[in-house]
């Protein structure tokens, strides 16, 4: 992989959003008047992002339709949503060869900025990591999942807030569910994924861990700021991203 390989981002936003209360898919809800994947977008081509692919599922035509003015964006479809593995898992053909870098993050954070995704690709590129997350501290991590490393300070684990013990639950650094991956290294670790959990779905969060066990290098990088990690579940999360936004 060369310094200057084409940079690749991987948009989640195939998903319904069930408690937006809404028939929209979920990306498309207006923050500020603007529907919240645009503010993502915006931020992926302010970091110079050569290609950005758009998972689409739930409603994708009005996804589709919503965005068929932006540059250098193509979609994927993900018919079925059986998790954010599996979302990945449908880009594998627009990926083809491609021996550099692929940031995968959600279509629902409107507060991403270009100055964090641009830390990270640059990050990745300085190293031979096969995998970078993207990392924030939190003052109250509740309900996300805990960034645990061991006594030198590297990467070991990513442990989901309902599974951490309570030592683990004092960790303030959390996984803010931005990825840069070799994607030499992601597409055979998606693979290995498996949908043995209370969802039946495949989860990108077990790759850092797969990759981790072959060997591979994965960093944990606490370049992101804790507004990022503001996605939207919820008309009240939403109104609390808006909030957040205007100040």
């Amino acid at each position: 992989m060369t310094e200057k390989a084409e940079r690749i981002a991987i948009v989640l936003a195939a998903g319904k959003g069930t408690r937006m209360k809404s028939e929209l898919p979920k990306v498309l809800a207006e923050a500020c008047e603007r529907p919240m994947v645009e503010y993502v977008l915006d931020a992926l081509e302010a970091a110079h992002i050569g290609r950005i692919i758009v998972v689409v599922g739930y409603k994708a035509e009005l996804v589709k339709t919503a965005l068929q003015n932006r540059k250098n964006t193509e979609f994927a479809l993900q018919e079925e949503q059986l998790g954010t593995g599996h979302a990945v898992m449908v880009c594998r053909e627009l990926l083809g060869d491609h021996d550099g870098p692929v940031l995968v993050l959600a279509g629902d954070q409107p507060m991403t900025r270009a100055k964090s995704v641009g830390a990270l690709f640059e990050a990745f590129e300085a190293s031979t990591a096969a995998c970078i997350l993207g990392t924030a501290h939190k003052e109250d991590p509740t309900g996300l999942g805990r960034i645990v490393r061991d006594d030198e300070g590297n990467f070991q684990a990513i442990v989901e807030h309902k599974d951490a013990t309570e030592k683990q639950r004092e960790i303030t650094e959390v996984n803010m569910s931005y990825y840069v991956f070799n994607c030499r290294d992601m597409l055979p670790s998606l693979e290995d994924i498996r949908a043995d959990n209370s969802q039946g779905e495949y989860y990108l969060t077990d790759c850092p861990g797969l990759l981790l066990k072959q060997g591979k290098t994965v960093q944990a990088l606490d370049v992101l700021e804790p507004c990022e990690s503001l996605s939207v579940n919820t008309v009240e999360e939403l109104a609390a991203v808006e909030k957040a936004m205007r100040e």
